[in-house]
């Protein structure tokens, strides 16, 4: 339908010809717009990233910069379209839509990062809401800009979409689905930006003019080859999010080319903008639907082998298939026509056939993502447990009322998650259970009487290729390490003669190389009896396996031959971590497995046998807001391993440069804790090591408890290797050793925490490093040391005297 209300060709006045000027201010304003793009969308990357790493606590300016940088673009354009040269109204029209429809998406930069379905939503309302505008202003505007009536859907869809199709190759065979709710959203979304784009291509690359003028013909070669770029890059500056940002500013700009050739050189046989709005969708969909951005933050999948890389090969590959594709319709459109639509509707069909093998084949099929965590109100009372003296029948019994009474509790709400037929995993250490759901799931679980509170439990999705497995780049120390020194635990080993002999560790982490000469003989699984000593809910690993190196490197520290505090300490453990993010339920099943360790295929509920149970828990990790936790999440969980008579150990955190109560996530949060902050090797506190106080259910407490060596800490690491790191992780270990000197000094120790835990505050050694920030009080304890810094040597000492 062509509208030129207003529009008397009559009364036109011939077009000037364009000054030079009036040339070269498309490029100006193009580099001012890709300038503006660059500079908000690398200030909002950094406010994400550090708003991750975080937990979440930063303030959120993100749509602050995002507005700014909009109308920074979008006033320019509208003076432009209004009263820039004749000959570019189209094109600064076009450009100044596409700058609408960015700024139509702001409310999206308003929720949680992490709200991935939630910002989909948001933008889906805001695209539909624009095109419906866009589509009314056009048909009113007294303008020569023309809608043409759709034509040759058969054609069309199978040639544009097919394309389109090639364009999603590499997405599709590198990345996962996420949930249903997911890919519908992320599709929706992608459908909505692609007709968005396609309508103000049309409407740049037909002829040009204003109301009252002469049409100047249509835009030239140079000028379609720069407009449709800043077009989907000014929709890809509205619709990125936590990272998938840089990779739709990557893939959507060159799908512009791609849409130019076919308008260029197609003819009018072929249809227009609603056909080639879904082209461009199948190319959007790529990022949108094949890849999760919670998991494209740095701090997560920044390793090698990880999300990230494999997200950036397929944007360079699927650009490149984009390029050749566009090159391969411009020439052959241009020579033969009507042979080469023939001939690329069936190419199209095939590419779609290629795709869906290619998702077969290559691809990981189903559906990753989308679980809840509900836990319930009624938490088993512990008081008549906790009042038996033998910490042994303590633990069995601690075990025997958490599984009972938990089962009690789920029964109803297990009953109707079967006959729904939804999925879902029961936990007893924390009375919840994790479900399969989206947001209707949520809602329904969250009005059930029994249900507290329902939280997120994010899963990451598959990855195409094993991650390596990391190595160091150091070698076994020929001398004592100087951490060892400073806590003293040489002195223990050769004036006291104790090594942790009879104490069980245990370790939850990214896992543990097995074979590693500083740990394999410690392992109490060993000729390869696994079952009640290895546990991998990750990946099901039979035998203990690490590819990050995290865990290897914080239980070398613990019990390591030559590099820990407990030489001699045996070891049990769990992969909580395999890869840097985590949820509520796989963090709670290793604390269940320390608890009442059970077989590798047997039931945690049935099976476990709490004499197996570790003494004392390395902790080297926290669970924030961004992997699903809230401050209460853990606190039944760690009071019933501390009734246990289990030591639990959390180390800090390092978010220090963040200043005071920067101690924020579980573990490290909890009384029943002993948390550990980091100190170099000149005896000050590491600037990234989190400060207290700490403030929970409106009780402000004190952390943390105790400071231990963590900078530039050597210990093992995976394929026999070793390495240096430094952070709050490599402190806690510290004291876990300390724990298992004490217990294996003074077996009567076992089990009694609240006195261990008196000993260790009462033989740490004064913290005479930096005192800045204070954040409270200086005396002691205090939210900067604790107590003060380690010394396990004073603490075997008074653990000896104890009778």
């Amino acid at each position: 339908m062509n509208d030129t209300s207003g529009f008397n060709p009559q009364q036109a006045q011939p077009a000037a010809r364009p000054g030079c000027f009036s040339r070269i201010l498309p490029g100006l304003m193009a580099v001012w717009v890709g300038v503006v793009i660059a500079i908000c969308q690398l200030a909002i990357w950094a406010i994400e990233q550090l708003t991750y790493s975080s937990s979440m606590a930063t303030n959120d300016p993100r749509w602050i910069i995002f507005g700014v940088g909009g109308v920074a673009i979008w006033l320019p354009l509208a003076f432009l379209a209004r009263i820039g040269p004749a000959e570019q109204a189209n094109l600064f029209r076009g450009w100044w839509l596409a700058a609408m429809a960015a700024l139509w998406m702001t409310p999206a930069r308003l929720l949680v990062m992490t709200d991935s379905q939630g910002v989909a939503l948001i933008q889906c309302v805001a695209l539909g809401g624009f095109l419906l505008w866009a589509r009314w202003r056009v048909s009113r505007e007294e303008t020569t800009l023309r809608l043409h009536p759709v034509n040759g859907w058969p054609v069309g869809l199978a040639l544009a979409g097919g394309m389109g199709a090639l364009v999603l190759l590499p997405w599709v065979a590198w990345g996962a689905l996420g949930s249903l709710m997911d890919v519908i959203l992320g599709g929706l979304t992608a459908v909505l930006a692609g007709l968005a784009a396609a309508l103000i291509l049309q409407g740049i690359l037909q002829p040009g003019g204003r109301a009252g003028q002469a049409e100047s013909g249509p835009p030239g070669f140079w000028t379609r080859l720069g407009a449709a770029p800043v077009v989907l890059g000014l929709l890809a500056f509205g619709l990125g999010v936590n990272g998938n940002e840089w990779l739709l500013l990557l893939v959507l700009p060159p799908l512009g080319w791609l849409a130019v050739a076919f308008w260029t050189r197609s003819g009018a046989a072929l249809p227009v903008w609603p056909a080639a709005g879904l082209a461009l969708a199948v190319g959007i969909s790529g990022p949108l639907v094949w890849i999760d951005p919670d998991e494209l933050a740095a701090v997560v999948t920044s390793s090698s082998g990880e999300l990230m890389e494999w997200a950036l090969r397929a944007g360079v590959t699927g650009v490149l298939i984009g390029l050749a594709v566009t090159l391969l319709v411009w020439a052959a459109l241009r020579r033969r026509p009507a042979v080469a639509r023939g001939a690329f509707m069936a190419a199209g069909v095939a590419a779609w056939l290629g795709l869906g093998l290619t998702y077969a084949l290559v691809g990981r099929p189903g559906f990753y993502g989308e679980q809840l965590f509900v836990i319930l109100k009624d938490q088993p009372g512990l008081t008549a447990a906790a009042q038996i003296s033998a910490a042994p029948l303590r633990r069995a019994a601690i075990y025997q009322l958490l599984t009972s009474a938990s089962e009690r509790a789920q029964a109803g709400l297990r009953q109707d998650l079967g006959r729904l037929g939804m999925r879902f995993r029961p936990y007893y250490l924390v009375d919840a259970l994790e479900v399969e759901g989206g947001p209707l799931v949520r809602a329904w679980l969250a009005e059930r009487p029994e249900v507290e509170r329902v939280l997120m439990s994010p899963h990451l999705r598959p990855l195409p290729a094993a991650l390596p497995v990391e190595q160091g780049t150091d070698v076994a120390p020929a001398t004592l390490p100087w951490n060892l020194s400073m806590v003293r635990a040489n002195s223990v080993w050769d004036e006291l003669k104790v090594t942790g002999k009879g104490i069980v560790v245990g370790q939850s982490d990214s896992g543990v190389d097995g074979q590693h000469p500083e740990l394999a003989s410690q392992f109490r699984g060993q000729n390869g009896q696994n079952d009640y000593a290895w546990y991998d809910p990750w990946n099901h690993s039979a035998a203990p396996v690490d590819i990050g190196g995290h865990g290897t490197h914080t239980l070398g520290t613990v019990l390591g031959k030559t590099v820990g505090v407990a030489p001699d300490a045996q070891w049990i453990g769990c992969v909580n971590l395999a890869r840097n993010l985590g949820n509520p339920a796989l963090y709670l099943d290793c604390m269940q497995f320390m608890l009442a360790p059970f077989p590798q295929q047997g039931d945690p509920w049935r099976d476990g046998r709490p004499e197996l149970g570790a003494n004392v828990l390395n902790n080297s990790w926290g669970c924030p807001v961004v992997e699903g936790c809230d401050a209460g999440t853990y606190q039944v969980a760690v009071r019933a391993l501390e009734t246990a008579g289990i030591f639990v150990v959390a180390s800090a955190g390092n978010e220090g440069q963040n200043g005071c109560s920067s101690l924020a996530d579980p573990l490290a949060i909890y009384p029943e804790v002993f948390t550990v902050g980091a100190l170099d090797r000149s005896g000050d506190r590491a600037d990234f090591s989190n400060l207290g106080p700490v403030s929970l259910f409106g009780k402000e407490i004190i952390k943390p408890d105790l400071m231990a060596p963590g900078v530039m800490v050597l210990s093992a690491f995976p394929q026999n290797s070793y390495a240096q790191l430094s952070g709050t992780s490599m402190a806690g270990p510290h004291v876990v050793g300390a724990v298992a000197l004490m217990w294996s000094a003074n077996p009567r120790l076992i089990g009694n925490v609240e006195r261990t835990r008196q000993i260790l505050e009462q033989s740490a050694r004064t913290y005479r490093g930096a005192v800045l920030p204070l954040c409270g009080s200086n005396g002691v304890p205090n939210n900067l040391s604790g107590y003060g810094n380690l010394d396990a040597y004073a603490a075997v000492q008074m653990a000896l005297a104890e009778k």
